[in-house]
């Protein structure tokens, strides 16, 4: 495999501190108190505006308000309330040294993703950074995926793999005609993954390595 396509929150970082208090910060605004952070771990992973309307049962009106007010809090310390996973930076070390080319393909805005990617010294890992936009008019994975691979010259998805630890990931790659890999180490539920029958399930970073390696 010659790209190699990452997911970041449940996959590169663990986010679930910032992530969970940015939800809770966005509801009080609606008059939901939320007591228990860790109900808010589905978050995690989608679009934010799509679990507003799943799990709450917003409008896409309100939904893209609640993600606004989410913003205020994550902009100003959610973004940084989050840590890498054990091994994770010296896997993307490896695959850059190796001449791969390192692609993160994220949910996430563009500009938050860069951020973190900067924070934790590992942009210079990355070949290309594609995210979605402020506006919502890329959020879905495959489209996020779709830009990744426009920004890549002869991008070729018979020599690609996507990683990540949801359903969406797993969805957006087959969408774009990249095998996926999916992690157990992140919010994805087992159950989850394995209904995906993804190219390959890895419990560690350890074994993601070792595998990547493989192929």
């Amino acid at each position: 495999m010659k790209y190699i396509l990452f997911d970041l929150d449940g996959t590169i970082t663990d986010p679930k501190e910032g992530i969970t208090k940015s939800v809770a910060y966005s509801l009080k605004k609606f008059g939901i108190e939320v007591e228990d952070l860790d109900t808010l771990c589905p978050f995690i992973g989608p679009p934010l505006s799509d679990s507003y309307e799943q799990f709450y049962g917003f409008t896409h009106e309100k939904a893209m308000e609640a993600v606004d007010e989410y913003r205020v809090y994550y902009r100003k310390q959610g973004i940084f309330e989050c840590e890498l996973y054990d091994g994770i930076k010296e896997l993307l070390e490896h695959l850059h040294n190796e001449g791969k080319k390192v692609i993160l393909a994220t949910s996430k805005p563009e500009e938050f993703a860069v951020q973190l990617l900067e924070h934790f010294g590992i942009i210079k890992y990355f070949d290309v950074v594609a995210g979605s936009t402020m506006d919502g008019s890329r959020v879905e994975k495959a489209d996020v995926i779709r830009y990744a691979m426009s920004r890549i010259k002869d991008f070729d998805a018979n020599e690609a793999v996507m990683i990540g630890d949801r359903k969406f990931d797993y969805i957006g790659s087959k969408e774009c005609g990249i095998p996926c890999i999916l992690i157990g180490y992140g919010y994805g539920e087992m159950e989850e993954l394995e209904n995906c029958k993804p190219f390959a399930i890895k419990e560690s970073v350890f074994e993601l390595q070792k595998f990547l390696d493989s192929i």
